[in-house]
């Protein structure tokens, strides 16, 4: 009875054992899920459009990213254009709600971010090639949903923790913690709303927060999404600002100095 009690043990373990997911099978079905290998590399250019609420304030967003690591994002409000853009080496911005007309370098942290966001594959895909370190954390219920948590270290030392819906494997959440001019910040991002758009399941609404500040949500909905559009590569460069014209020098009129004119100049005296 024994003997059998032990060997009814190991075959449980076995089962349990051979039903739960490795990181590289949640990766694996997570890729199927979004249209499989093939497809989500065929894609060279991916545009989407649509809104974000800035709570209550509603703006205009386009986002266009391109292979190798280009990206390039526009807000437009009230008149004027926010642009984020990313070549693949340098990073630019133009904020002209702060009332900065031309385009500025990003700061080092702002550049390590876009260089981030610039993979239009995501971290997952090529992982390892890419020095990116992934953990498997378990099984969690975010909001009611049974999810695998996986944990990303990027190359970069930043920590992603990654949330996939137990059955359809799809992202549904993730809390990304990173470094913003010398703070710490932990920005947390729920993502849903998913539609086929040609063969590939795209997500159609997005909401981030920053933890610690409350009322600082942004709800992102997209409207359309585009592949393999025409994208010039000089988008994504940083303008050249043209050099203030220099101020001509005003002819200094006569008794300008100060000192008494006698009228105009006689012709020499013979």
């Amino acid at each position: 009875m024994r003997k059998a009690l032990l060997l009814l043990s190991a075959m449980l373990m076995l089962a349990v054992a051979g039903s739960a997911q490795t990181v590289d099978e949640i990766i694996a079905k997570n890729t199927a899920a979004k249209g499989g290998l093939e497809k989500l590399k065929a894609v060279q250019t991916m545009r989407f459009s649509g809104t974000v609420d800035f709570g209550g304030v509603q703006a205009n967003i386009v986002r266009l990213a391109k292979r190798p690591n280009k990206t390039r994002m526009e807000i437009s409000l009230q008149g004027m254009t926010m642009v984020q853009a990313y070549d693949g080496q340098n990073g630019w911005q133009i904020v002209p709600f702060t009332g900065k007309k031309d385009p500025e370098p990003m700061a080092a942290d702002e550049l390590k971010a876009a260089a981030q966001e610039a993979d239009i594959d995501g971290a997952l895909i090529d992982y390892k090639q890419k020095g990116h370190k992934v953990e498997l954390i378990g099984k969690e219920k975010i909001e009611g949903t049974d999810a695998y948590h996986l944990k990303v270290t990027m190359k970069d030392g930043d920590v992603r923790d990654l949330y996939f819906d137990a059955d359809s494997f799809l992202e549904i959440k993730m809390i990304a913690k990173t470094t913003r001019r010398g703070a710490e910040m932990v920005i947390d991002t729920t993502v849903g709303d998913y539609k086929e758009e040609n063969g590939l399941m795209m997500p159609h609404s997005m909401e981030v927060k920053v933890q610690g500040m409350a009322g600082q949500s942004q709800k992102v909905t997209i409207s359309k999404v585009e592949f393999n559009t025409p994208a010039d590569d000089a988008q994504f460069k940083m303008p050249v600002v043209a050099a203030a014209p220099a101020e001509k020098a005003t002819p200094t009129p006569a008794g300008a100095d100060g000192k008494k004119s006698d009228g105009p100049a006689k012709p020499p005296q013979k």
